[in-house]
């Protein structure tokens, strides 16, 4: 059987390790390997190697809400095949090359600059190269389906297709690879923000969003017509709610629903009306609730970072400087006084 978590060897890939204090597993043989991969992912098979061979993997892995994110690194080449997958599946490579494809598409050369995404119903192909390392994402088919659907006010009745080759040298892509690395540094810490409801919340609605509106795909025009603004009166009743209820984990999807207009309706009535969004407004009360508990906590008794991560602010150094900016303070001064 392949060795759990408490196994620290690494391998000498060169790729900067992520998640490294999650290890879930390291793998020498081809068996091995091939349950650990069938186990955390989809059932896999290695038909190119021999029984005796090595490989040499070593995978650290979390779950983010329902988003699996893990790391990957394998010291010998290795040829993977998958059965057909059951959600999408975002391969980064960070050390190596490789050559990725699913069933009836055109092959991915993965590098430091080119990742591969593969959209459910399809097996895959992969080839990957001696010190070979990678960030592999498994992401909730219907998940994503219903963030897409959210966006669209429900107008997302076919299945969503993604095309395979991911530039991660463009906006997008840079925008995908920043919020891996804010799960990273979350993940790095036993009492940080994923032990927190709204902080990991917020943390893969990012990823989803990053993807969407990176990636292209079958919806990706139908994301960029604009949508009509609501009126007034829904503002006004979503601001009620966000007042009323700060500590809820709202999504904007839910708080459209709740007012009966569309997400991007509801977008853009905030701005329209209110000259802001939704996030940014709930982030504002938010910004007011954590003001007002280090306001009133005892010296001692707690820390900036609890009460931000309590309130759902992932990323400490922008919090600081939002914070500041706000009220012309530090919240470690606030804290202070």
């Amino acid at each position: 059987m392949y060795t759990l978590t408490g196994e620290r060897e690494r391998l000498q890939s060169g790729a900067h390790e992520m998640f490294k204090s999650r290890r879930i597993a390291s793998a020498q043989g081809v068996e091995e390997t091939r349950q650990v991969l069938s186990d955390v992912f989809l059932p896999v098979e290695l038909p190119s190697a021999r029984s005796t061979s090595t490989i040499g993997m070593a995978l650290n892995g979390l779950t983010v809400g329902g988003t699996t994110c893990a790391f990957l690194q394998f010291r010998d080449a290795v040829h993977i095949e998958t059965e057909q997958a059951a959600s999408f599946h975002v391969n980064i490579p960070t050390a190596g090359r490789a050559r990725m494809r699913a069933a009836g598409q055109h092959p991915v050369f993965g590098t430091s600059r080119t990742a591969a995404v593969f959209t459910p119903g399809k097996p895959a192909e992969l080839h990957f190269g001696e010190r070979f390392a990678l960030i592999a994402l498994m992401i909730s088919k219907d998940q994503l389906q219903l963030e897409l659907g959210n966006l669209l006010g429900d107008r997302a009745a076919r299945p969503l297709e993604f095309e395979g080759e991911l530039d991660l040298t463009s906006r997008g892509g840079q925008s995908i690879l920043h919020t891996v690395h804010l799960i990273d540094g979350a993940a790095s810490r036993a009492d940080g923000p994923l032990t927190h409801p709204l902080a990991a919340q917020q943390l893969e609605r990012s990823l989803f969003q990053a993807l969407l509106f990176a990636q292209p795909h079958n919806y990706t025009q139908a994301l960029a017509v604009p949508s009509p603004a609501a009126g007034r009166l829904p503002v006004a009743m979503a601001v009620e709610l966000l007042r009323s209820g700060p500590a809820h984990p709202w999504t904007v999807a839910e708080l459209a629903r709740e007012v009966s207009v569309s997400v991007r309706g509801l977008q853009e009535g905030f701005r329209r009306t209110l000259d802001t969004t939704p996030t940014a407004y709930l982030r504002r009360l938010r910004l007011e609730a954590v003001r007002r508990d280090l306001s009133a906590a005892q010296p001692g008794a707690t820390s900036v970072t609890d009460v931000a991560t309590r309130w759902g602010f992932v990323h400490l150094g922008r919090f600081s400087a939002v914070y500041a900016q706000a009220f012309g303070e530090h919240p470690s001064t606030t804290l202070r006084r």
